[in-house]
């Protein structure tokens, strides 16, 4: 069963920075356990850090509705 994401700010840090551990340690992988391994200071590792600990969500806004004439 997959872990929750962290919800305040001080979690999404500490679960990002393990992330960042685990591709300078070499064991990092894309996707799963099986997939190939990341390799150090890539933007794919920047990515799966984000996306891990649920900061690499956009707030979209919502268009303001066009006056009808």
């Amino acid at each position: 069963m997959p872990s929750k994401k962290p919800k305040t700010k001080a979690a999404k840090r500490a679960k990002a920075k393990k992330v960042f551990d685990e591709g300078k340690a070499g064991k990092l992988h894309s996707g799963s356990k099986k997939g190939p391994l990341v390799k150090h200071g890539s933007a794919q590792e920047v990515a799966i850090a984000l996306s891990e600990s649920g900061q690499s969500k956009t707030k979209k806004k919502r268009p303001r509705s066009k006056p009808k004439k």
